[in-house]
């Protein structure tokens, strides 16, 4: 079996990358970000008649990170460009299977009937969707849309939404690796961006990459959230990382820093049909930061 994984250097790409491996895959990797061997996909690939995979994820997007999100307006054209060059792409050349890594960031803004986990019906793409909270959301509705499009010409596409992503080699960009890094260097005060009320979903990065792959092994074509239901508080994930590290800081809200949305948290009803999350929040943290203290 061959796979093609774009953004391959990127959190969900390296993890995707491995496991597909493990699985037998063998896998072409390409990365605009590779240090070695930097390969924009638009041009070694989409812009070529390239081989056909037994499966395509596309896990490239430019700067999916809350500073990017809201400080680099234009990474969501880029990343709109390069989800429709890879459809076109992928029904052009009659490629297998297409997974397709969405965002909860596609879902509106404010929660369903107040804090009421997001379930994926909430999306529909027969009319216009209630407007997500930026525009990196309403870029993710267009790929879904897209995504559509190509499922319609031939192409099986199968689409995860992923909520808050987690894991031990997260980026500093991210909250999970920026709290991770600020506990080992026993930050005091501990730094947190917004009022810390901010609720998400926190999912490990085995879950998001086991979860993606069992809902392509089940043949789901429906838009699947890859979530665990629980909401967690960003200054309850603060602390949690500091207690599991050993010490006890004060916390400092910057409320001038980018926050995101309020409430995040998604329905996994769909998904425990096909897969169930394994690794815990705790076991989580305690991984993040064994692994940081062997570095």
């Amino acid at each position: 079996m061959r796979a093609l994984v774009t953004g391959s250097s990127g959190f969900v790409g390296r993890h995707m990358t491995t496991e597909l491996r493990a699985r037998g895959y063998v896998v072409n990797e390409i990365d605009i970000a590779e240090a070695e061997c930097p390969m924009d996909c638009r041009s070694f690939v989409f812009g070529q008649n390239s081989p056909i995979y037994d499966l395509v994820v596309h896990a490239a997007a430019r700067a999916p990170h809350r500073a990017a999100i809201d400080g680099q307006p234009a990474a969501s054209i880029y990343n709109r460009m390069l989800d429709a060059e890879m459809f076109e792409w992928a029904v052009r050349t009659e490629q297998r299977r297409v997974l397709y890594l969405s965002s909860s960031a596609a879902y509106p803004a404010a929660p369903p009937g107040g804090d009421r986990p997001y379930a994926e019906r909430l999306i529909s793409h027969r009319g216009i969707t209630d407007a997500p909270f930026d525009q990196y959301g309403w870029g993710k509705v267009a790929g879904e849309q897209m995504a559509a499009a190509a499922a319609a010409a031939g192409v099986a596409v199968h689409i995860v939404r992923p909520f808050s992503g987690y894991g031990e080699d997260q980026g500093l960009d991210f909250p999970f690796g920026a709290f991770v890094a600020r506990a080992r260097q026993r930050e005091d005060p501990f730094r947190i961006w917004g009022a810390g009320g901010q609720m998400r979903d926190w999912i490990h990065i085995d879950d998001v990459v086991a979860g993606a792959l069992a809902v392509v092994d089940a043949d789901e074509r429906r838009p699947v959230n890859l979530c665990t239901g629980v909401a967690t508080s960003m200054a309850t994930l603060a602390t949690l990382v500091c207690t599991a590290a050993g010490y006890w800081p004060d916390f400092e809200f910057d409320l001038r820093a980018p926050a995101g949305v309020a409430y995040r948290v998604g329905d996994p009803s769909l998904m425990r049909t096909i897969y169930t999350p394994r690794v815990p929040l705790a076991e989580g943290i305690a991984r993040a930061l064994a692994q940081e203290a062997a570095v």
